[in-house]
């Protein structure tokens, strides 16, 4: 990968693009970091000198924006002061702009001279890829001073700052300004820069700089700032603080909380699936208690009960909205996996072989998708496509980021983190409001169930007809899937042993050889097929069929070898839900006729990939945090897309 750090001979590095320091070394090498909580940190109030507490004190969240990212040591500073700060908040939102990132090992070497921020550059050093334009979220979990949990989120925008900061709609409580200088750099200090960085903040927001130009100064007063000059680090005299207090009332609209959002109570989840653990997952998060109700009597009885699934990218020649949203849901689902699974037991990070079928889901131009690009996807080997028994004319991708991974065993860990009340056998037949605010969840016979301040439907098919008893609806339509699988035992060794050693998709898929059977023991699985309209789970002899006519296309060669045993092969089927665009509906249904009232449905064959994620955005809706993914890309998932009036009152049954 091309660098765009030039490291000099003293350690002090040097943009190759801008010719200028990302830092000055300062007289005993240090000077880094003592620029950044200078600077940034006491600039901004968060690490105070006067006696007075920590600007976010008491706070339930802080958001910080920096506009140039660069090597991360103002972010790196940031998170050792507030994971030590026995005041700071228990979640940390940092927004970080970069338009070039570095690589991996110029964030390690950035912090070597500073040993409180090693172990915490090699953490953001680890998950340090596939960097595209776009924006990426990373969450990490540390215990504060009490020994309490605190979640820190990092979403780095990657592309210019004009083109990111008016995307912000979360407001901001703390704004760094660390571009290169006005001269080498002019484009991150203009008046259209400065005020969209000012307008994403909220009354009140710090600003802290090192440059004191004129041009800056004169800049964040017009857009309302109060600015002031402070003594600055050696060799500068001087640096810049400003205080967001406009004499006006800004124009543009910040996302809020939701009014039932503003204080975490009791939340009520229906449905235990992919779907209902994901939102119990991201709702305990943000400090809400949580009860899960199923009709059945454990987690994962219905479509998330699949043996084993894959975590996988769409692709496309213009990088499509799809294939952006599922490179940030499988980013957060690895993320997910890795801090609450067993590797080798529940999910392994074997990549995905995709075997073009149809010639569909190319890869965008080479001078678009590389470098970063390719720690996603990339054109498989001829070693690759001959492991999976391809043909070397085969057309064939390699996903790099792609996993197999256990359904249930994902739902179980995320309801145990988010230490969830589980209800089985709680079969949810209506929703009553309550005159007082929340909801009351009815049974079978109108028996009353519980009543929560929250109410997330997340039940499958049941969700459209829980919702019609309310005037509501969404256009789900149900989706069943069948598969095929069995023991790698009942194979002759000498056909288990040609199975591809890595999940192999593209028309179906098949994954071979992994701990996913009733006991753990290893099988291999195919499928699945797509049958609309259909809600029963009982297999039939047509899908088993359509799914071995499935793998014919996919892995010929493989196919062949598996004829003799497919009839001895057991069937699973579920079923999904799909919308008409293609994007799950998550969040609020109608925020103003039914007040505390969200959904998170339509996942689809991708729920996998994509709840994590959506667990994500139906908390920042609720809380008013930022957007875990692009904010174009939040607004197509939003539930209240949908939000018509139901034509017919119909009775439900959920669960």
């Amino acid at each position: 990968m091309v660098g765009v750090v030039e490291w000099q001979p003293d350690g002090t590095p040097r943009s190759l693009l801008y010719g200028d320091l990302y830092r000055s070394r300062g007289t005993d090498g240090l000077g880094g970091l003592a620029q950044a909580r200078h600077v940034f940190l006491r600039g901004c109030g968060l690490l105070p000198d006067d006696g007075q507490p920590p600007a976010w004190a008491g706070a339930a969240r802080w958001h910080v924006l920096e506009n140039g990212f660069g090597l991360g040591l103002n972010f790196l500073a940031t998170w050792q002061v507030w994971r030590d700060d026995p005041s700071a908040p228990p979640a940390l939102f940092y927004t970080g702009i970069e338009a070039h990132p570095c690589n991996a090992e110029d964030i390690v070497r950035s912090a070597a001279p500073f040993a409180p921020l090693q172990p915490l550059a090699a953490r953001l050093a680890a998950a340090w890829r596939g960097l595209l334009p776009g924006v990426h979220r990373w969450t990490w979990t540390d215990a504060g001073p009490d020994g309490a949990p605190r979640t820190l989120h990092l979403t780095l925008c990657v592309g210019e700052a004009a083109r990111w900061l008016p995307a912000l709609d979360a407001p901001v409580d703390s704004v760094f300004l660390d571009g290169f200088a006005p001269a080498r750099n002019p484009a991150m200090w203009t008046p259209e820069v400065l005020r969209a960085a000012v307008r994403a903040c909220r009354r009140g927001a710090r600003l802290a700089t090192w440059s004191v130009a004129r041009a800056v100064r004169d800049g964040l007063a017009a857009v309302g700032c109060r600015v002031s000059k402070a003594a600055g680090l050696p060799p500068k005299r001087e640096c810049l603080r400003a205080v967001f207090d406009p004499p006006w009332e800004p124009r543009r609209p910040l996302r809020a909380p939701l009014p039932w959002g503003e204080r975490a109570g009791h939340a009520a989840v229906v449905g235990g699936g992919l779907a209902g653990a994901a939102a119990a997952y991201s709702l305990a998060r943000c400090g809400w208690r949580v009860t899960v109700l199923d009709r059945a009597a454990e987690p994962a009885a219905g479509a998330s009960g699949l043996p084993v699934g894959l975590l996988a990218p769409h692709t496309s020649p213009d990088d499509a909205p799809l294939s952006r949203l599922t490179r940030a849901g499988l980013a957060l689902a690895r993320q997910r996996v890795q801090a609450l699974l067993v590797e080798g037991l529940d999910w392994g990070a074997s990549g995905v072989l995709e075997h073009r079928v149809e010639d569909k889901h190319a890869l965008p131009p080479a001078e678009q998708w590389q470098p970063w690009g390719e720690d996603w996807s990339r054109p498989a080997t001829p070693s690759e496509r001959a492991a999976a028994s391809l043909p070397p004319e085969a057309s064939a991708l390699w996903h790099a980021a792609g996993a197999w991974l256990r359904p249930a065993r994902l739902v179980q860990a995320q309801l145990a983190a988010a230490d969830a009340a589980w209800r089985g056998g709680a079969e949810v037949t209506a929703l009553l409001p309550m005159p007082s605010g929340g909801w009351r969840l009815l049974g079978i016979a109108d028996a009353p169930l519980l009543e929560a301040d929250l109410v997330v439907l997340a039940a499958g098919p049941a969700t459209r007809a829980l919702l019609r008893t309310l005037g509501a609806d969404v256009p789900l339509h149900a989706l069943r899937g069948q598969v095929a699988w069995a023991p790698m035992a009942d194979l002759p060794p000498h056909i288990g042993a040609a199975l591809p050693a890595w999940p192999v998709n593209g028309h179906g898929s098949l994954v071979a050889g992994v701990p996913a059977g009733p006991q753990g023991e290893p099988i291999w699985c195919m499928g699945s097929t797509f049958v609309r309209g259909r809600t029963d789970t009982v297999p039939t002899a047509e899908e088993h069929a359509a799914n071995f006519a499935k793998l014919q296309r996919l892995l010929p060669k493989i196919a062949n070898q598996l004829a003799p045993h497919w009839p001895q092969a057991q069937a699973w089927a579920g079923v999904r839900c799909t919308l008409p665009d293609r994007f799950p509906a998550v969040g609020a249904v109608d925020p103003q006729r039914l007040p505390g009232l969200h959904i998170l449905t339509g996942l689809g064959a991708r729920g996998l990939t994509l709840s994590a994620l959506t667990g994500e955005v139906l908390a920042a809706e609720l809380h008013g945090e930022p957007w875990p993914l692009e904010s174009v890309l939040a607004e197509k998932l939003l539930a209240r897309r949908w939000s018509v009036p139901a034509t017919s009152i119909e009775p439900a049954s959920a669960g």
